[in-house]
């Protein structure tokens, strides 16, 4: 199937590794030329010279997006994308009580402000081009918080409950704005929380994996292609009716019925 976005430009966030790169390889396999970035130069790069090889061109921007100068800097390589992937990494796992009010201040940054900031900076050249597709990786948690995830539960959740209102104003002008929820993917950050809560619960990480996966209905985790793919049909042009929505990516272990 044609998505019929080839020879676009996506700006992809946090793209060099885990759900961001699935995204950027999957669009990158539609035709999508990529501005991809990441905090770690070397794995950006790396990444970059994989993405090339799909025969589209990649241009990298090395900085923390979750930051003014790491923003500015993407912008200013890709100021005029017709896709957005909006993504940074989680804030860690723990107890509320040991979170201050810097700790909720980070959250909300990297993983509110962040993505509302870089809507603002490319919507309206969207609108006038008549096309744009925005993609925000959220999480599962949105739906079903997860404890020891407070910061992120919270800050998330405030940037699904604003995406809510402003996606309804887009699609008039064939923009549209979803999220993705990823429930367990095999990815890095999966990997930390398993070895997080090992040492709460005196267990190993292995164990709590294979736990986590066997008690999922797919009895697997999520593979970055799946989520890739998923992203890439809601930036493409068949995919001008949805808006708003929230797509929950977990293997069915979300057990209920909305």
């Amino acid at each position: 199937m044609d998505l019929g976005i080839r020879g676009r430009t996506a700006l992809v966030c946090a793209g060099s590794k885990g759900l961001g790169k699935g995204c950027a390889a999957s669009l990158a396999r539609e035709g999508v030329n990529l501005v991809i970035t990441a905090r770690g130069a070397d794995a950006l790069e790396a990444t970059a010279v994989e993405l090339r090889k799909l025969g589209v061109n990649v241009r990298t921007v090395a900085g923390d997006i979750t930051t003014p100068e790491g923003r500015e800097a993407a912008l200013k390589t890709c100021p005029s994308p017709d896709i957005l992937v909006n993504n940074a990494g989680g804030p860690p796992p723990g107890d509320f009580r040991a979170w201050d009010r810097d700790a909720w201040v980070e959250a909300v940054e990297a993983n509110m402000i962040t993505p509302i900031l870089l809507i603002r900076a490319v919507l309206d050249g969207m609108i006038a081009r008549k096309f744009g597709r925005i993609v925000n990786i959220t999480s599962g948690a949105v739906k079903a918080p997860i404890p020891e995830l407070g910061l992120s539960n919270g800050a998330r959740t405030g940037l699904t409950g604003f995406i809510a209102g402003l996606s309804r104003t887009t699609p008039r002008h064939n923009v549209t704005i979803n999220n993705l929820l990823p429930g367990p993917f095999d990815t890095d950050r999966l990997r930390s929380n398993f070895e997080f809560n090992a040492k709460k619960l005196g267990k190993t990480a292995e164990e709590l994996r294979k736990a986590r996966a066997d008690a999922n209905p797919a009895g697997r985790f999520g593979t970055i292609e799946e989520f890739g793919d998923a992203c890439a049909f809601l930036c493409s042009a068949q995919a001008g009716y949805i808006t708003g929505q929230n797509l929950l990516m977990d293997g069915g272990s979300y057990p209920g019925t909305f």
